[in-house]
């Protein structure tokens, strides 16, 4: 190597840690903006939170949707990384419950993640993602639950996204009185969810098959627009 080539190659590596560091910050701002306003925000809102001007996100991001997708991957490797954890508890309703709550105390406080789940072709299409990502852990704790006898025996793996949406739900709908009544809720579901014993009430109806469930999500985001 030329001295030439070794300045230059010393002069090119604090540039790249900047560019990281600014990236990880500009990640940071809009994850903060994004789950107190949900999605709409601007990315001028987004650069002044990071302290960058706006031309910076886009020499780290294509666009808002680049953005935005490199958040909800992070958000859904979360919520798959708590529902192995959960499913590493020894007790699988403990396990299931717990992983329940989680999602919902997640849910509940970012405005940003409940918008994009419930409204999930914002931009790209993410829906598949979130799908093969979690969805076959969460089938897991359900069977777990079920084969121990614990959960009652129609419970559905599709069942569990609806309950923490109907519950992220009420949390935002009550958010300046009671932001906390959502855990009321929670532990009205979980009492439905356990094994059938006597005078518990039939469902009714089936539960969505995962397609129906991807489908029904489709539907209610074209809806959205």
């Amino acid at each position: 190597m030329t001295d030439r080539e070794e300045i230059s190659t010393v002069r090119v590596r604090p540039l790249r840690r900047d560019a990281e560091r600014n990236r990880q910050r500009i990640l940071a701002a809009a994850a903060e903006v994004f789950t107190e306003h949900g999605l709409e925000v601007s990315l001028d809102e987004v650069a002044r939170r990071a302290g960058v001007g706006v031309g910076t996100i886009y020499r780290r991001f294509a666009d808002k949707d680049e953005l935005v997708e490199t958040l909800f991957t992070d958000r859904i490797d979360e919520i798959a990384a708590m529902a192995r954890r959960a499913g590493e508890l020894p007790d699988p309703w403990t396990g299931l419950v717990t992983f329940l709550e989680q999602w919902v105390c997640l849910l509940a406080g970012d405005v940003g993640l409940r918008q994009l789940l419930m409204f999930a072709t914002y931009g790209r299409d993410r829906i598949s993602y979130a799908r093969h990502s979690f969805a076959p852990l969460v089938g897991e704790l359900v069977d777990r639950a079920k084969a121990s006898g614990q959960a009652r025996a129609d419970l559905a793996p599709t069942d569990i996204p609806f309950i923490v949406l109907m519950l992220s739900t009420a949390a935002e709908y009550a958010h300046y009185s009671r932001p906390e009544i959502w855990r009321r809720y929670l532990n009205l579901m979980i009492d439905g969810m356990c094994a059938s014993r006597p005078g518990t009430r039939a469902l009714g109806v089936p539960a969505l098959v995962a397609e129906e469930m991807e489908s029904t999500m489709r539907q209610h985001s074209s809806r959205r627009r």
